[in-house]
Formats: structure tokens, C-alpha cells, sequence
């Protein structure tokens, strides 16, 4: 008998360690550095954004870092200082080795960082784009701000209802491989080509600041000079357009060269009221970094993989669908002019 019931004791104490094993083997799975994060469970997530230091990214990840403890998401910021192609390599590389659940990255070129990206993918990360996409192929999901071609329609429109639809204008774009900014420009030249309102408007030229704001300056000013007849520039990049009308704000061609593009009121707002720009365009970035947040939530549950007709809760931002090319649309441009800019603070 007192053989038996040491047994009986020794099968139950070690049933008790194994169940033990597996409950901290359990625990240690779903961690939020390693690989994939359970349903449910905090999970890291990582911006790559296309550089540091930039007002409208700032603007984005502060959505991020706002909405992050709302999806139990352990959120950090890492990328360059300038915006070149593959700038962005070494910083995913570090981030897979880290086994980060998610990464978020706009790119400074489509394809530079898809190498890398797919290691990533390989590792167990969810590959989300925002702001500026890469080839499809490197990422789950692109949290685009609004429809492209609207923002291209949107700014030629601005530009020429102030030029009366006649001359010469240019483009000062952020960098030449940047995939928002050339798609925004693909969309104004079929535009131009094809519809006979905009017959009389030339495009001469399209230069490059690098989202940097002395560059874009300099840009700007040699741009002038390289073509005195301009009547109209359209800058589709935050640093650009304020380093634009900076600019124009002290010299002779301010309220006889119109620009447009996108920027941000607390940046173009002196600009506005001084009368060397009237309007321009944006949408609320920090909504991006709110979108990719949530977005993340549910790729590392499981709820959507990023196919065309998965939805997702994003929070304030309501019931967000993934449209074609794996694509989510966050949101419509805003025009800003004198009259409603003051009711705005980003």
C-alpha cells in the first residue's frame, strides 16, 4: 500500500510540472518581441518613417502614439535623417532581428527596402505602408491618406483657377522616387494631356528639395530664376510648399507667382494671412498613424490579412475597408484658404 501511494504522488507532482512547463512556455509565445503576438495580447509595432524630424510625420505618429495603448500596441519610432532610397534598409533589418510583430514604413522608394521587408515578413511581421507605399508584394496593407487622383485634381484645380488656366507653371516635389508624390504627378500630367481646360497650362519642369527644408528653399529660388515667366508652382510636400513660401514671402514674386500643394496649417498659416499664398491642401495626417495602429491590432489577431473586402474597427475613424490593391482609404482632401485655416491646429 505505501509503495502504491508514493506512486500515486510522484504521477500527480509531475503532472503538476509539466502543466507548469507549459503554462510559462505559453506565457513566453506571446511576448510582445517575439515573432507573432497571440489575439489579444500587447504586441510591438515599429514607424519607419521616411525621415526624422519632419513636421507632417511628427503629425502622423503622434495618431500612432495617441491610439497605441487603445490596441495594447508597444509603439517605437526609428529611420533616417534624410530621405534617401535605401536609407531606410538597415533600420528594418534591426527591426527583424528584434522581431518586431509590426512594422509600419513609408517609403522613400518602392521597391530599395522590399528585400528587407520580406526577410521581415519571413520572420513573422506584418508588413503595413503608409503615407508612401512599396511594391504590393513587400507589405500586407497600405494606409493610403485619400484617393490619389484627387489630390492630383484637387491641386491643379487650385493652381488653375488662380492662373486663369494659361502658362507656364512647375513642380517641386520632395524626392524623385518618392511613390506618393509620383503618382500625384502621373495623375496631373494625364489630366493636363486629356482635358481641354487645362489646353493652355504648361509644365516645364519638376525639381526635387528631398523633403528638406533649405534644399527646397534653394530649389525654389533657382527655380525662379531658371524660368522668370512662371506663373505657378504646385509643391505637393509639406517641407516644399513652406519652404516655397518662405521664399516668395520676401521677394518680388510674391502675389505674382501662385502656389499651391499640400501643407500644413500651423506651417502655411502666416503665408495665408500675409497674402503669398490663398490656398492649398491636406487631410488630417495624424489619422494615418491612428489607422495604421488599428490596422496592426487586427492583422496580429487574425481578423484581416489585408485582402480587398476586409474591414477592420479603427476606433474614432469608425469601420475602415480595404479596397483594391490592399489599399485603405483614410480620408478626403481639405482646401484650406483665409477663411477656415484658423479652425484647424496640426
Amino acid at each position: 500500500m505505501q509503495s502504491s501511494t508514493t506512486a500515486r504522488r510522484i504521477v500527480a507532482i509531475s503532472a503538476a510540472v509539466v502543466a507548469g512547463a507549459l503554462a510559462l512556455s505559453g506565457c513566453a509565445g506571446g511576448s510582445a518581441g517575439g515573432g507573432t503576438s497571440g489575439a489579444g495580447k500587447s504586441f510591438s509595432m515599429a514607424f519607419v518613417p521616411k525621415q526624422l524630424n519632419n513636421p507632417y510625420t511628427d503629425v502622423e505618429l503622434s495618431g500612432g502614439k495617441k491610439n497605441a495603448s487603445k490596441v495594447d500596441a508597444k509603439v517605437t519610432v526609428v529611420g533616417p535623417n534624410t530621405a534617401s532610397a535605401s536609407s531606410q534598409v538597415s533600420y528594418i533589418n534591426t527591426l527583424t532581428q528584434k522581431k518586431t510583430n509590426v512594422i509600419a514604413i513609408a517609403a522613400n522608394d518602392p521597391n530599395a527596402v522590399c528585400s528587407s521587408l520580406n526577410q521581415a515578413k519571413s520572420g513573422g511581421a506584418k508588413i503595413i505602408t503608409f503615407d508612401s507605399d512599396t511594391a504590393k508584394t513587400c507589405r500586407s496593407l497600405f494606409i493610403n491618406q485619400v484617393v490619389s487622383k484627387d489630390v492630383a485634381l484637387v491641386e491643379l484645380k487650385q493652381l488653375g483657377e488662380q492662373i486663369d488656366y494659361t502658362g507656364d507653371f512647375a513642380i517641386l516635389s520632395a524626392t524623385a522616387n518618392a511613390t506618393n508624390q509620383n503618382t500625384w504627378i502621373k495623375f496631373m500630367k494625364e489630366e493636363i494631356a486629356s482635358n481641354p481646360k487645362y489646353s493652355k497650362m504648361k509644365l516645364v519642369t519638376t525639381v526635387y528639395g528631398n523633403d528638406d527644408d533649405t534644399t527646397s528653399f534653394q530649389v525654389a529660388q533657382g527655380l525662379l530664376q531658371s524660368y522668370p515667366n512662371l506663373k505657378g508652382i504646385i509643391s505637393p510636400t509639406t517641407v516644399g510648399i513652406a519652404a516655397t513660401a518662405r521664399y516668395l514671402s520676401t521677394s518680388d514674386y510674391k502675389g505674382k507667382v501662385v502656389l499651391v500643394g499640400l501643407g500644413l496649417p500651423n506651417q502655411m498659416r502666416e503665408y495665408v494671412k500675409n497674402g503669398t499664398v490663398k490656398e492649398f491642401a491636406l487631410w488630417d495626417p495624424a489619422k494615418i498613424g491612428q489607422a495604421a495602429v488599428y490596422a496592426g491590432r487586427a492583422l496580429v489577431d487574425g481578423k484581416i490579412t489585408g485582402k480587398t473586402g476586409d474591414s477592420f474597427d479603427a476606433g474614432s475613424l469608425g469601420t475602415l475597408k480595404v479596397g483594391a490593391d490592399n489599399t485603405v482609404i483614410v480620408g478626403p482632401p481639405t482646401e484650406f484658404t483665409a477663411d477656415n485655416i484658423d479652425d484647424f491646429d496640426f
